[in-house]
């Protein structure tokens, strides 16, 4: 029996308060409205943004919520408007969108849509400026736009890519928040060449680094060595097991310094320490593009504060947003890149459970 257009009461891990442990309750899922489509969850995965947020560390988000962001799920109904999606489609959720319509989306180097880019203050549709989800009449703030850790969830229409329906019903959703994050803002951002030295700040990155090219990966962990290995990663350091600042530990065992970082951490001293552990072009007579990329998610009152010389000889600091990857353009080519193989989930050591236990 078709449910559109009518509210479904479903299972859902509400987070009543910042740092309380998640209580599954029934909740009320209002139908969609124009531009929105609700979603029947069929995996989802924990981000630790989740964590992150839920925790409410150097952040103020909104509670009562639920939290998700990560998932892969099939389309139940679509409300007015709504005419690149139909019910049965298979989607992932994004934490961010792609209005198509905004200077951002119409840009080929920007994925920062005016309308629908990652916004924590925003806990209702924006549409008209309420909730989807209720409990016993209490509206239920949404998260990231996207409240995956619901058996049914409403999304605006461009926060959702549409995918191949034979891709892997679990393994995908990664893909729609961490494994792009991390590929992206290597292969869109950083963009080693073959033969670079790449760092990696953070184990999350480990999968992205062997797609570089790079001939040397570094990883600073002293975490998962062997399951490291089989990304490509060739050496590891770890700050604590030495009495200098990192970057001097791995500019002195790389001749100076690596061509790349990627700091995935979040960290303001990690950030400083990826950013000056790659070359000090001013050394060299042949004169390279030496770049860190930031990817972490650091708290909204940090500053990051290194000399201005850095600049000067020729380092690059960028940011990146989502691996700089549209959501409904580019995210459906990555689920393909994985079906092709190009991706290597199957690595990953992924666990699944059932959210009541």
């Amino acid at each position: 029996m078709s449910t559109a257009g009518q509210v479904i009461s479903c299972k859902a891990a509400i987070a009543w308060e910042a740092g309380k442990p998640l209580v599954i309750e029934e909740v009320e899922v209002a139908p969609p409205q124009r531009n929105e489509v609700r979603v029947k969850i069929l995996y989802t995965s924990l981000c630790h943004t989740d964590v992150y947020f839920w925790e409410a560390k150097g952040q103020n988000p909104l509670f009562p919520c639920i939290l998700g962001h990560e998932a892969r799920g099939i389309v139940e109904s679509v409300g007015e408007g709504v005419t690149d999606l139909q019910p049965g489609d298979h989607v992932l959720p994004i934490f961010t969108g792609e209005c198509k319509e905004c200077p951002h989306c119409k840009s080929e180097e920007s994925n920062m849509c005016d309308l629908l880019r990652i916004n924590i203050d925003r806990g209702s549709m924006i549409n008209d400026g309420k909730s989807r989800l209720s409990i016993n009449g209490q509206p239920i703030h949404h998260f990231l736009g996207t409240s995956t850790f619901s058996e049914y969830t409403v999304i605006h229409v461009g926060q959702v890519a549409k995918i191949n329906p034979a891709a892997s019903l679990d393994k995908v959703c990664v893909l729609s928040c961490g494994i792009s994050t991390g590929f992206g803002a290597t292969v869109n951002v950083a963009k080693p060449k073959k033969g670079h030295s790449v760092a990696i700040f953070g184990l999350g990155a480990v999968c992205w680094a062997r797609v570089s090219g790079a001939s040397r990966r570094v990883m600073l962990t002293r975490s998962y060595v062997q399951k490291s290995k089989k990304f490509g990663v060739t050496e590891f350091v770890h700050p604590k097991d030495h009495d200098k600042p990192v970057q001097q530990v791995i500019a002195e065992m790389t001749n100076g310094g690596l061509d790349r970082s990627v700091e995935c951490i979040g960290s303001i001293q990690a950030m400083i320490s990826a950013f000056e552990c790659v070359h000090d072009v001013s050394n060299f007579k042949v004169y390279l593009l030496k770049r860190e990329v930031l990817v972490g998610v650091p708290s909204r009152d940090d500053s990051f504060k290194t000399s201005p010389v850095n600049f000067l000889n020729e380092m690059t600091l960028k940011g990146t947003f989502f691996g700089n990857y549209k959501p409904r353009t580019d995210i459906p080519k990555v689920v393909e890149q994985y079906m092709n193989k190009e991706l290597e989930l199957e690595k990953l050591e992924i666990c699944i459970m059932c959210m009541e236990h």
